[in-house]
C-alpha cells in the first residue's frame, strides 16, 4: 500500500504587513467612528469594516527561525519563512512551526548487545525541522515521531554491535569505540528514519553506556583478567627479547663460554628475574669449583 507524501514548496511569496496593518486599522477606526456618530451602519461602513478585518486577518508575525504553514480549503499553499510582519491572503489558514534546533535527551534503555549481554544505553540527539510540509502533514505529531524513532534507532544500534571487544569482533568496532564511528552510524540511522517527518539530525551521540547491574561485577572481573593477561604477554615478549640479546652479546664478545646446560640455566634465571612480580634476591656462589 503506497502513501502520498507532501513535499515542501518553494518559499511562499508574502508582502510586508506594515502598510496593511495601518490601512486595516484606519478602516476599522473609520467605520467604527461612523457607526458611533450616526448610530446606524450603512452598507459602505459595513464594507469598510469587513475589508479592515480581512486586511488585519492576513497579517502574521514571524520570529527568526520560525515558519508559517498556509493552507486553503485543505490544500497546502506554501510556507512563509521570512521573519517580520508579513501579509498573505486572509482566507488562508495559518499554523506556526519552529525551525530552531532542539535537544532530545533520550531515556536510559536496557537492551542486549550483539553478544546478548544486557547493557544500559542512552543517547542525546540534536534535531531540527527541515521540511515543514512533511513535518505537519506526513506524520501525526513530528515531536512524538522523533522521540519514538530515536529510541528505536538506539535499540537497533545496541543490537548491532558488541559492548566491548572481548570476543574479537570481526570489524573491530564496538559500542565503546572512541573514533566516532558509532555516533556516525547512529546519526545516519536517525536521518534515514526521520526523513519521513522532514526532520534533520544535526548531531547524535551516546550519552550513557554501561553493563546492566546484574552482570557489571562479572564483566569488571573479566576486563581486569584481560588486562592482566595482556600485561603478562607484553612482559614475556620483552623478557624473551632481552634474554636473546644477552646470549648474543655474551657469545659475540666471548665473555664466557656456555654449554647448552648452562645456557638453559641462564635463560631460566633471567626469565625468573624479568618476569617475576617480586624483587629477586641474588645467590652468590662461593664454592671453589
Amino acid at each position: 500500500m503506497s502513501t502520498t507524501s507532501v513535499n515542501e514548496k518553494p518559499l511562499m511569496f508574502s508582502l510586508s504587513g506594515y502598510v496593511f496593518l495601518v490601512v486595516g486599522l484606519l478602516l476599522l477606526g473609520w467605520s467604527g467612528l461612523q457607526f458611533f456618530l450616526h448610530d446606524q451602519a450603512s452598507v459602505g461602513n459595513i464594507v469598510l469594516f469587513v475589508l479592515g478585518i480581512l486586511l488585519v486577518k492576513g497579517l502574521s508575525v514571524i520570529a527568526p527561525n520560525e515558519a508559517v504553514i498556509t493552507t486553503f480549503l485543505g490544500t497546502y499553499m506554501g510556507t512563509m519563512k521570512k521573519s517580520g510582519l508579513r501579509w498573505v491572503n486572509p482566507f488562508y489558514s495559518k499554523d506556526k512551526i519552529s525551525l530552531r534546533a532542539r535537544n532530545l535527551n533520550g531515556e536510559m534503555l536496557k537492551v542486549n548487545d550483539k553478544n546478548g549481554n544486557p547493557i544500559e544505553i542512552a543517547a542525546v540527539v540534536v534535531w531540527q525541522v527541515q521540511d515543514t510540509a512533511r513535518a505537519v502533514f506526513d506524520v501525526d505529531s513530528y515531536e512524538l515521531f522523533v522521540h519514538v524513532q530515536s529510541e528505536a534507532a538506539v535499540r537497533k544500534l545496541a543490537g548491532s554491535y558488541a559492548y566491548d571487544d572481548h570476543d574479537d569482533t570481526e570489524d573491530g568496532i564496538t559500542l565503546r569505540d572512541g573514533t566516532g564511528t558509532i555516533n556516525d552510524y547512529l546519526e545516519a540511522e536517525l536521518n534515514e528514519r526521520l526523513a519521513r517527518a522532514g526532520v534533520q539530525v544535526v548531531e547524535a551521540r551516546i550519552s550513557h553506556l554501561a553493563y546492566a547491574p546484574e552482570i557489571a561485577h562479572a564483566m569488571l572481573q573479566r576486563q581486569q583478567a584481560s588486562a592482566v593477561v595482556a600485561a603478562r604477554r607484553q612482559i614475556v615478549e620483552g623478557a624473551v627479547g632481552m634474554v636473546e640479546m644477552a646470549l648474543a652479546r655474551l657469545e659475540q664478545h666471548g665473555t664466557v663460554q656456555l654449554d647448552n646446560d648452562r645456557k638453559a640455566a641462564l635463560v631460566s634465571n633471567l626469565l625468573v628475574v624479568l618476569c617475576g612480580e617480586k624483587s629477586v634476591t641474588p645467590v652468590v656462589n662461593t664454592s671453589a669449583n
